[in-house]
């Protein structure tokens, strides 16, 4: 076997990308760069009553789309093609006979022998495996349907070294006659991720630890073979919080659980990738955001815990604010303009203005719209959002400023950003009031909101002239009304 470093990334094109999958990917990938070897993408498509069509395309754009390169793949070819299990089908059966001849497997006949791989009732399958060679021929020549399974050592224990856990040893009257081969000629998943690792020269095996028990199997099969076992490296569960404080494995009832529903609320793949690298995973420093340049220089798999992680939507929000912060005001407005257009129709505002007000206070892009919906209408708001404690400010008072600050505003010639600071802080110096008490009432009536991404000032610069004078006029028309109720 090649003393390379060699990991493979083995998804089922099931539909989507679970975060638990990525992760995979991720660590596999970081394996392999940290020691210069060989990243390998493979499909496993062996199941056909879970396949999805066009679910393939999924894992090779999330892969890309996160910076994932693989060496070899099915679209990019290798060495050790094919790198779809479905059309390596006519391998697998041959080693499954191979195991046959040797006594290690054995032919099942039996009506509970399904197409999948179905714990047994009694642990081993005692009736089949004792058929005599006579027995066996003629079952198949009569053309009775079969599997064929791994006949499981009854005695003793199997122990094998993992990279997070240590020695895990297994009694083996636990360990069931998993199905080799189905009914239909196709490998299982188990049988066919060892033939397939032994042939690509995978020798380390990233996968979450909920295979822990299932290794001693696999183990028994490359020993069957005479074959060189892998390196294992079993990565800790992802657990969600739950309501009551509790955590369990994460699922969709802790809210996006994939890929593309993060991405679908407004993360940035890079921030998701390097959020990630932390389930389970900590740096030799307190650095927290890194490139997946730099995570390929600083990953070391001694540094994986065997602890559940936890996934934290308030930590990945972090991340990613972090990320967007990061980038320049041109990538930023890039990112965020289809979410502004989604809400903001008027030809006359300028998105780039708007853009510039969100950079520094998001965490997802999908906060956008609710955000900065106003700019498009005002919403129907209450003349108590007049009233702010801090800002020294009641209805009567801020109707008052208003009506002063619409004759200035509408005497402006020059309506910009400076000019109108310049106007609103002059204004309060002359009537010695604080600021808030000038810019919470005018930013209450442009915006018709108590929490705004830019205060007074750069709403009205935004809205214009027109527009903002207009919606001061209802805003004193609101204040007057209730007065009058």
């Amino acid at each position: 076997m090649s003393q390379k470093a060699r990991t493979r990334f083995a998804p089922s094109p099931t539909g989507y990308m679970h975060i638990g999958n990525l992760r995979t990917a991720l660590y596999e990938y970081l394996i392999s760069k940290s020691q210069n070897g060989d990243f390998i993408l493979r499909i496993e498509d062996t199941d056909r009553a879970r396949y999805v069509e066009g679910a393939e395309e999924v894992i090779y754009n999330t892969l890309k789309s996160v910076g994932l390169q693989y060496d070899e793949g099915p679209d990019v070819g290798g060495d050790y093609g094919p790198y779809v299990q479905s059309e390596r089908k006519g391998e697998y059966l041959s080693y499954a006979e191979k195991l046959v001849e040797i006594g290690a497997a054995y032919y099942c006949f039996c009506d509970k022998s399904s197409d999948t791989d179905e714990k047994l009732e009694s642990g081993h399958h005692d009736v089949c495996r004792n058929l005599s060679k006579e027995e066996v021929e003629e079952k198949l020549k009569s053309g009775a349907g079969y599997v064929i399974r791994q006949k499981m050592p009854t005695e003793g224990q199997t122990s094998f070294d993992d990279v997070v856990f240590g020695k895990v040893t297994v009694d083996n009257k636990e360990l069931e006659d998993q199905i080799l081969i189905k009914s239909d000629g196709f490998p299982t998943y188990n049988f066919a991720n060892v033939i397939d690792d032994h042939e690509m020269c995978i020798n380390y095996v990233v996968r979450g630890c909920e295979y822990l028990s299932s290794t001693p199997k696999y183990n028994l099969l490359y020993e069957a073979f005479g074959w060189e076992i892998p390196t294992y490296v079993h990565l800790p569960l992802i657990m969600g919080q739950n309501e009551d404080g509790t955590t369990s494995k994460l699922s969709k009832r802790h809210g996006a659980v994939s890929f593309e529903d993060l991405v679908e609320m407004g993360y940035l793949p890079e921030a998701i990738i390097n959020y990630i690298a932390f389930l389970g995973w900590c740096p030799n420093s307190n650095q927290e955001i890194f490139s997946l340049s730099e995570l390929e220089k600083e990953f070391s798999v001694d540094r994986i815990s065997k602890s559940p992680a936890v996934f934290d939507y308030k930590k990945l929000d972090w991340f990613n604010s972090e990320y967007l912060k990061a980038k320049s005001a041109e990538d930023f407005e890039n990112l965020s303009s289809k979410y502004i257009q989604s809400v903001v129709k008027n030809e006359n505002i300028d998105i780039s203005k708007i853009s510039v007000l969100l950079q520094n206070r998001i965490s997802r892009l999908n906060e956008i719209p609710n955000m900065i919906d106003f700019f498009e209408e005002t919403p129907d708001y209450s003349v108590e959002l007049f009233k702010n404690k801090k800002s020294k400010t009641t209805a009567e008072i801020s109707h008052d400023v208003l009506c002063k600050i619409r004759e200035k505003l509408s005497d402006l010639e020059s309506w910009n950003y400076d000019t109108i600071h310049d106007l609103l802080i002059n204004f309060a110096v002359e009537n010695e009031m604080k600021n808030g008490t000038v810019m919470w009432p005018v930013r209450i009536a442009v915006s018709g909101k108590a929490m705004t991404p830019g205060g007074a000032v750069e709403i009205l610069d935004i809205l214009g002239k027109e527009e903002s004078l207009s919606r001061i006029n209802k805003a004193i028309e609101k204040i007057e009304n209730f007065k009058e109720d």
